[in-house]
C-alpha cells in the first residue's frame, strides 16, 4: 500500500471532474490529483464525431443496465456512461444545451443561493464557450475553453425539421442556445462540441500537461478516506493493488449519478439502512443518497427516405424543445433528429426501414424517480439502478401526446420529396400507442439528480456542492441536479465543475 499526498483530489475525468481539476491546476501552487478509473481517449471511434454510436458497448462505456420495470413491459433499458478521459463528452453526441432559463431559476430557489440564477450561470457560460455561431454577445462567449459550433453544413433533412416547426407555428432559431430557451422553446440546428472536424471533449477542453497536476487512468476509487467526519483521502485500485492518496484540502467526486451515490454508500455516507442491510459501518445518515434518479427518456418515430440521405456530423444536427400549454415555466417536450433509422431492441422487428431518419419524441421534465442502491458493499459489486421510467401517469400521457406531436411533424409538406412516409409508430389506437411507448422507451443518457442539492430533508449537498455533515468532501456533477435540465446535460455539468472551481477558491482563497 502506497500513499501519495495532493491538496484536492478529483474523482472522474468527465464534463465536471475536468473542469475541477483543470481549473484549479491553472494555480501552480496547487497539487491536484485527477483519478479515471477508464483509459485514454486516444481512439479513432472517440475523435471521429459520426463513430458514436461505436463507443457504446465498448471498455468506453460503463454498460450499465437498469432493472426490469414493469412500466416499461418488464424491459432492462440499457444505461450507457462515459468511462475515460472526457467521460460522456468523449463518447456522446456531442451536443450543446445550455438548459432553459427556468432550470437554472429553480436551482437557485432550490438551493437558497443566487450564483445558481439564470444569471449568475449566464456569465459562467460567456466564460466557458468559445462560440462560432452568429454572435450574440449579451449570452454567447467566444474566449472560453470549450470550442462550439453550429453543425456545419447541415444536411437537408435537419432544415427540413425547421421548416415543418414554422409550419406548426413553432419559432426557429440561429442557435438552441440563448434566446430559444427564455421562453417557450422551438426549433434550430445544433450546436456542437467539434473543432477543425474533430470531437472536442471538455477534457480536451480544460486539461493540458503541467507540473502540478497528476492524471491517472485506469485507477478505480473504492471509498473514501476519513479523519474523523472529514475525508482526507480516497483508497482505489490501481494495476490490482489497493492505493492510498491523501487530500491536504479536499476529495470532490465527479463520478456520476451512479457512482458518486455508490462510492458515497459504500464510505458510509448514505441512508443508514441501506447500509446496515450490507454491513456498511455509518458515517453520516443522509437519505437522499441515490434517491432522486431522474432521465430524459424518448420514443422513436421513424420516416422512411424517398432516396437514401447522407449523415451530418454524429447525425444529430436539428432539434426542438417545445411547450406544449404556453403557461408552462419550462419545455415539456425534448425531441432530437437522428438521421437515420433507431428502432429500440423491442420494435425493430416491426418494419425499419434501410434508409430513414427518426425523431426522439422526448420527455423534457418526466414526473417518474428512481433509486441507486447497493448489491453488496465491495468495489466490484454492482450499483442496481431502478430508473422507473413512466411509473408516473402523466410520463405516459406525455408520451403519447409527444409521439402524436411527431407524426404530426413529420407529415409537413416540408419533407416532401425526402420522405416517403412515416413507418414507426403508424396509426394506432392509444391502448397500441401505450404498448408502442412502452417498448420504444430508451434513455437519453441523461441520468442525474441522485446527490441533489437543496435544503430538505433529502438534500445531499449545499448551494457550495458540500455533502451535509461532512468536512472536506465535495460533489460535482449531474447527481447534484435538484431536477433535469431541459435538454442534454454536458453543458450544465460543465456550468456545475465552474460552480464548484468558485467555491474552492472562494474558500481557500485561490
Amino acid at each position: 500500500m502506497s500513499s501519495d499526498n495532493f491538496d484536492f483530489i478529483v474523482c472522474g475525468a468527465g464534463a465536471s471532474g475536468s473542469v475541477v481539476a483543470g481549473r484549479l491546476a491553472d494555480n501552480p501552487d496547487v497539487r491536484v490529483l485527477l483519478i479515471e478509473a477508464g483509459g485514454t481517449d486516444d481512439h479513432p471511434d472517440i475523435e471521429q464525431p459520426g463513430h458514436w454510436p461505436l463507443n457504446l458497448g465498448t471498455d468506453r462505456d460503463w454498460n450499465f443496465t437498469a432493472a426490469a420495470n414493469p412500466h416499461i413491459n418488464h424491459r432492462q433499458l440499457p444505461l450507457s456512461m462515459g468511462r475515460g478521459l472526457g467521460g460522456g463528452s468523449s463518447i456522446n453526441v456531442m451536443l450543446w444545451a445550455r438548459g432553459h432559463k427556468n432550470d437554472w431559476e429553480d436551482f437557485a430557489t432550490e438551493s437558497g443561493d443566487p450564483a445558481w440564477n439564470y444569471a449568475s450561470v449566464l456569465k459562467l457560460y460567456q466564460r466557458i464557450e468559445h462560440y462560432q455561431g452568429t454572435s450574440d454577445p449579451t449570452r454567447r462567449g467566444t474566449d472560453g475553453p470549450v470550442h462550439i459550433q453550429p453543425a456545419s453544413g447541415a444536411q437537408p433533412i435537419a432544415h427540413a425539421l425547421l421548416d415543418a416547426a414554422r409550419a406548426m407555428d413553432i419559432p426557429t432559431f440561429e442557435s438552441p442556445n440563448g434566446l430559444m430557451m427564455e421562453g417557450r422553446g422551438g426549433a434550430a440546428i445544433n450546436d456542437l462540441i467539434i473543432k477543425d472536424g474533430k470531437r472536442h471533449s471538455i477534457y480536451r477542453a480544460y486539461v493540458r500537461p503541467r507540473p502540478n497536476l497528476t492524471v491517472l487512468t485506469d485507477t478505480l476509487v473504492s471509498r473514501l478516506l476519513f479523519d474523523g467526519q472529514r475525508v482526507v483521502g480516497v483508497e482505489a485500485l490501481r494495476d490490482g493493488q489497493t492505493q492510498c492518496y491523501q487530500a491536504g484540502h479536499e476529495v470532490i467526486l465527479s463520478l456520476g449519478a451512479i457512482n458518486t451515490p455508490k462510492v458515497l454508500m459504500q464510505s458510509g455516507i448514505g441512508p443508514e439502512q441501506e447500509l446496515r442491510r450490507h454491513g456498511i459501518a455509518l458515517r453520516q445518515h443522509l437519505p437522499g443518497v441515490g434517491a432522486n434518479h431522474q432521465d430524459h427518456v424518448s420514443f422513436a418515430a421513424i420516416f422512411e427516405y424517398a432516396t437514401p440521405q447522407p449523415v451530418g456530423y454524429g447525425g444529430s444536427e436539428a432539434t426542438l424543445y417545445w411547450s406544449s400549454d404556453s403557461a408552462l415555466r419550462l419545455p415539456d417536450m425534448f425531441h432530437c433528429q437522428l438521421e437515420f433509422p433507431v428502432p429500440s431492441a423491442e420494435n425493430a422487428h416491426l418494419g425499419v426501414p434501410a434508409h430513414g431518419w427518426t425523431m426522439f419524441a422526448g420527455l423534457a421534465h418526466p414526473q417518474s424517480r428512481g433509486l441507486v442502491t447497493l448489491s453488496g458493499p465491495r468495489v466490484d459489486d454492482a450499483p442496481i439502478i431502478q430508473p422507473n421510467t413512466l411509473a408516473h401517469p402523466d410520463d405516459l400521457r406525455c408520451a403519447l401526446d409527444n409521439l402524436r406531436f411527431v407524426q404530426e411533424l413529420g407529415a409537413q409538406p416540408a419533407f416532401k420529396g425526402l420522405v416517403k412516409g412515416e413507418c414507426l409508430p403508424g396509426k394506432l389506437d392509444s391502448q397500441a400507442l401505450a404498448h408502442y411507448a412502452r417498448n420504444a422507451a430508451v434513455t437519453y443518457w441523461h441520468q442525474c439528480g441522485t446527490a441533489k442539492m437543496g435544503r430538505d430533508s433529502m438534500s445531499v449537498v449545499n448551494s457550495r456542492l458540500q455533502v451535509y455533515g461532512v468536512q472536506g468532501l465535495r460533489i460535482a456533477d449531474a447527481s447534484i441536479m435538484p431536477h433535469v435540465t431541459s435538454g442534454n446535460t454536458m453543458a450544465p455539468c460543465v456550468v456545475i465543475g465552474e460552480r464548484a472551481v468558485e467555491e474552492i477558491r472562494t474558500l481557500y482563497q485561490l
